[in-house]
């Protein structure tokens, strides 16, 4: 089974997922930063892939990014970093990334690639769902890897049902409309939308993103889908430590309680 859906299988609630910029802040830390988080009780990561133009990212996303081709990574190098990643590590791993550097590396050759290092899912911010349907899903399918999609305040009941039928995995609710980074609380809006979205009934699980950097904010998640996703604010705190990710987890861990 996809290590994706055996997570959300047996883990229905409080589910942490980091994200971090693969290549920063130093160029050789992605397998560490990796099996630092799953030691310190992290349940998913996500991998950037660094590009010159995040459109979705905020600016502590889109610094790391830079930082990252500054230090010479690409696709290329980060496969070869995670092979031999699944020795140790158990966790799903998810590449999160633009359709250009995908594309250059060739989808179907991308694919492969994933399952081979044992890469269980991706996201393409800037995939629209209809090519993803008629282009790149058999590929998908082919090579177990799952292509999540993401949702926001502003989609449609209608085109949601529509993608929670043609996808597995869970899906990503991004909080608002605006891009990457740390917000102290969710307004009465965005609670009004996470009720909107369980009101669904979905078949896929769920996971809130953008802008979760608290106890406020995470357990806001926890209570309105399966868990959150925490990039931002991990992403400083790495940074901060240059590049310790121990210290960087305890510093998240700290900044959840309160």
């Amino acid at each position: 089974m996809n290590r994706i859906n055996n997570l959300f299988q047996t883990h229905k609630k409080d589910i942490l997922s980091i994200y971090f910029c693969a290549g920063a802040p130093t160029l050789e830390g992605t397998a560490e930063v990796i099996r630092t988080l799953e030691k310190n009780g992290v349940n998913m990561i996500e991998i950037g892939i660094p590009f010159s133009d995040p459109m979705a990212d905020g600016p502590v996303i889109q610094e790391a990014a830079t930082l990252a081709l500054r230090n010479g990574m690409s696709l290329r190098k980060l496969f070869s970093q995670l092979q031999g990643i699944r020795k140790d590590v158990q966790i799903p791993l998810i590449l999160m990334g633009y359709l250009n550097p995908i594309m250059q590396y060739g989808f179907e050759a991308f694919c492969k690639k994933c399952q081979e290092v044992g890469v269980d899912g991706v996201i393409i911010p800037d995939l629209p769902f209809k090519d993803y349907q008629e282009l790149y899903h058999a590929t998908a399918l082919k090579y177990d890897v799952r292509v999540i999609m993401l949702i926001t305040p502003e989609t449609s009941d209608e085109r949601i049902r529509f993608i929670d039928d043609h996808t597995e995995g869970f899906i990503y609710m991004v909080s608002s409309a605006s891009t990457t980074g740390a917000q102290k609380d969710f307004n009465a809006t965005k609670v009004d939308y996470f009720h909107r979205i369980n009101d669904l009934g979905l078949k896929n699980p769920r996971m809130v993103g953008f802008g979760i950097s608290n106890k406020a904010t995470f357990d806001a998640a926890c209570q309105y889908a399966s868990g959150g996703i925490i990039g931002s604010k991990f992403v400083t705190f790495l940074q901060e430590s240059q590049g310790d990710a121990e210290s960087a987890i305890i510093k998240l861990k700290e900044a959840l309680k309160s």
